[in-house]
């Protein structure tokens, strides 16, 4: 789930921290830079987990400030494919469900990838798996089951998924606004987070937890 990736930065140190621990005013002014960012290709950072050298302060002509050349590592939150993760259900729709992380919320599972047979109901605004019926019932059938017989996903419901895939996104720079006298185009999609994770719950031991609560060979399984 979390990596270490190796970076090399330039950094100012301000005149009233010339008398302090170089090392550690330059693992804060990276922190203060890096931590809580998405980086292109890399993942979300955490903190800085160690500076692995630096060169000697120099002053540029006309600037106060020490600046260093760093290789520092970062400690990265970017999971493997295949991973197995625990999170919560932060919301769904009928194309599928939103997973928090706590710290990272943009853990998506399409419908796709929803044990089958599934269906959502719109009256209670929340997916259903209803494991009583054969993998290829229609949503006809799913709606006439038995209420008793349906395992509903619930919102905040701790949800165990797999890693299927991620995806980043630079986001470009949005259009003027109409105030400023441009024309602005509502028709464009809504913004991609710079970062997102696609999961699934197909399968064994996937899916809430209560889902399987009770059942020793898939918890033995998945704690292996």
């Amino acid at each position: 789930m979390f990596i270490l990736s190796e970076i090399r930065d330039t950094v100012a140190l301000q005149p009233h921290t010339f008398g302090l621990d170089a090392a550690e005013v330059l693992a804060r002014e990276l922190n203060k830079k890096y931590a809580n960012r998405i980086l292109q290709d890399i993942g979300l950072v955490i903190s800085v987990f160690d500076l692995i050298k630096c060169s000697e302060g120099k002053v540029r002509y006309g600037d106060g400030c020490l600046w260093y050349k760093v290789d520092f590592r970062l400690v990265v939150f970017r999971p493997f494919i295949s991973e197995i993760l625990n999170g919560k259900v932060k919301s769904q729709d009928e194309d599928g469900i939103r997973v928090s992380l706590t710290f990272f919320d943009e853990v998506y599972i399409d419908v796709s990838q929803l044990p089958a047979p599934c269906a959502y109901d719109f009256s209670r605004q929340k997916f259903f798996w209803s494991p009583s019926l054969e993998e290829g019932a229609t949503r006809l059938q799913l709606m006439d089951s038995p209420f008793g017989e349906r395992l509903y996903i619930e919102l905040d419901a701790p949800i165990r998924f797999r890693v299927e895939g991620d995806e980043f996104y630079d986001d470009e720079p949005g259009p003027p606004k109409a105030s400023e006298g441009v024309r602005v185009d509502l028709t464009r999609e809504p913004k991609k987070p710079p970062y997102r994770i696609f999961a699934s719950i197909a399968g064994q031991g996937m899916g809430p937890l209560e889902w399987w609560e009770g059942v020793g060979g898939v918890e033995n399984q998945m704690d292996e």
